[in-house]
């Protein structure tokens, strides 16, 4: 078949785009003819794939996904394909990959009523819509069972159109045997002490996933204790504003931001902790890169993989609603205690082998194929 899959934008270090990559090489390997819709591209192209950058450009957001929008359906109606699917919400689509929440709760809870008065809301608004709807087609892939109900709540869509995947963690993240020649050498690199303790966090989007609460918790660290901890952010943002408080809360000595690189494995087995006290999250895909690497994860509960932590007792999860001061004290609490960060490693790497935490790829590939046109 003929395949088309659309997304607003591709990087390399992006976790829908790093799923999105996964599920078209997954269609690919199994005969099927992938064409890429996008006008964003950063990162190589893998060998057969379609390119398509589409030549829109809006001095709104909204305005150009409505372009993009109008550009790809005149050129399907040239070049039909099988199936349509997207990584974003928008019209046309036969199978919807939900990496995001519901987009109307937020409006509805989180924003003033006169947001809804807006061209922006109306726009996200039809486009979530258009997926979602009782009297719409699209099948839809989740990776979060906390989204579900909210989808049902606000658009009464059909039970049977939701298909909740299992994760789909790469197994390179998985500890190799040598993973503690891997850390010795990761740890020279970085000049790491033996007594000296590494949080890392990850994601693009440094705001949402909460680098200013893990920086107000490692300045209330107890003085020995923070003497002796450091934390590397790694992620596609800008890091100007959390280089500034760092250097407000004094820790510019102890603090390192790094833009997005290929190498994360290295940092997750080099590392003492992650810490990821996100202010929402769809699922939280590092998480479970962590937990199969056998490195303890302190989160905030509204992340939708939390739970994997709380079951494999591969750390702490944060309850909501979210407080600073619960925060500091359990990452005092987790790094002042080596030998309980040592056991959840160790919890971390038997779940790892237990649990169905990769075939994510897989069954998408299923659900793509065999869904109606």
């Amino acid at each position: 078949m003929q395949l088309a899959f659309i997304l607003y934008k591709y990087f390399p270090f992006g976790g829908l785009q790093r799923d999105f990559m996964r599920i078209a090489l997954e269609c690919q390997a199994r005969g099927h003819a992938i064409r890429v819709y996008t006008p964003i591209w950063e990162g190589e192209v893998p060998a057969g794939f379609e390119l398509v950058l589409v030549p829109v450009k809006a001095l709104f957001n909204h305005k150009r996904n409505e372009k993009l929008t109008a550009w790809i359906e005149a050129d399907l109606a040239k070049r039909p394909v099988d199936r349509v699917v997207g990584f974003n919400k928008m019209p046309g689509l036969d199978v919807y990959y939900a990496a995001d929440g519901c987009f109307e709760d937020k409006a509805q809870t989180l924003r003033n009523p006169l947001y809804r008065q807006w061209g922006r809301y109306k726009h996200f608004a039809d486009y979530e819509r258009a997926v979602f709807a009782l009297e719409a087609k699209t099948e839809i892939l989740m990776i979060s069972e906390v989204q579900q109900p909210l989808f049902i709540q606000h658009y009464h869509t059909p039970l049977q159109r939701f298909h909740l995947l299992p994760p789909g963690i790469a197994q390179d993240r998985r500890a190799p045997a040598n993973a503690a020649e891997i850390r010795a050498e990761f740890r020279r690199e970085f000049k790491l002490a033996d007594d000296e303790l590494l949080l890392v966090q990850f994601g693009s989007g440094f705001k949402t996933k909460g680098l200013d609460r893990s920086l107000k918790a490692l300045a209330a660290l107890p003085r020995e204790l923070k003497q002796r901890t450091r934390l590397i952010a790694i992620g596609q943002d800008d890091p100007r504003a959390f280089q500034l408080q760092a250097k407000t809360l004094g820790l510019s000595e102890q603090v390192q931001i790094l833009k997005g690189r290929s190498d994360i494995p290295r940092f997750l087995l080099g590392a003492d902790l992650l810490i990821h006290p996100a202010y929402n999250e769809n699922t939280g895909t590092v998480l479970l890169e962590a937990l199969v690497s056998g490195l303890p994860v302190l989160v905030s509960a509204v992340c939708g993989y939390a739970h994997y932590i709380a079951e494999a007792d591969a750390g702490r999860v944060l309850p909501s609603p979210f407080e600073q001061e619960r925060l500091n004290h359990l990452l005092a609490d987790m790094l002042a205690d080596d030998q309980r960060r040592e056991f959840w490693g160790r919890n971390g790497l038997a779940y790892a082998d237990s649990a169905d935490l990769y075939s994510m790829p897989q069954r998408a590939a299923d659900i793509i194929l065999a869904a109606r046109p």
